[in-house]
C-alpha cells in the first residue's frame, strides 16, 4: 500500500531528477577539474536524454500495470553512465575544449534544478507527515 502511495506520488520523479542532477554536478566538475588537460575534451550528460526517459517512465507509470506490483524499474539510473561530449566549447590550440564560461553556466542551471527537486521533494514530504499525523501544523 506505501508503495503503491509513493509511486502514484511525484517522489520517485524528484528523487531521479536529484539523482541526475548530482551525477550530472560531478561531471562538470571534472570538466573544470581537467581545464589545464591537454587534449580533454568536455563531457556531460545528456539533459534531453534524460527529460525523455523521464516522460517515457512517467507515462508508464500512469498506464495501467501490466504485470505484478513493483516490477516495472523507474528506468533512469542507466542514464546515469551515460556520458556525452559537448559540442558548444571552442577548440583550443591544445585541442582541448573546456570553456570555463560554459561549465560554470551549466553548473549553475543544474545547482538550481536540484535545489527545486529537493525543495519540491522536501514539501512532499511535509505533507505526508501532516496528513500522517491528522494536523495542520
Amino acid at each position: 500500500m506505501l508503495s503503491a502511495l509513493f509511486q502514484s506520488s511525484t517522489i520517485p520523479v524528484l528523487q531521479e531528477v536529484v539523482s541526475f542532477s548530482q551525477a550530472r554536478h560531478a561531471v562538470l566538475a571534472g570538466n573544470i577539474a581537467n581545464i589545464d588537460t591537454p587534449g580533454y575534451q568536455a563531457r556531460d550528460l545528456s539533459v534531453a536524454d534524460f527529460q525523455a526517459r523521464l516522460k517515457k517512465a512517467i507515462d508508464q507509470r500512469d498506464q495501467p500495470p501490466a504485470g505484478s506490483p513493483g516490477e516495472a524499474g523507474f528506468g533512469a539510473k542507466p542514464l546515469m553512465a551515460e556520458v556525452a561530449k559537448s559540442s558548444r566549447s571552442i577548440l583550443r590550440h591544445d585541442m582541448g575544449n573546456v570553456d570555463m564560461e560554459t561549465q560554470v553556466t551549466e553548473m549553475v542551471k543544474n545547482e538550481m534544478q536540484h535545489n527545486m527537486a529537493l525543495t519540491i521533494l522536501t514539501d512532499q514530504f511535509h505533507q505526508l507527515q501532516t496528513a500522517i499525523r491528522g494536523t495542520l501544523t
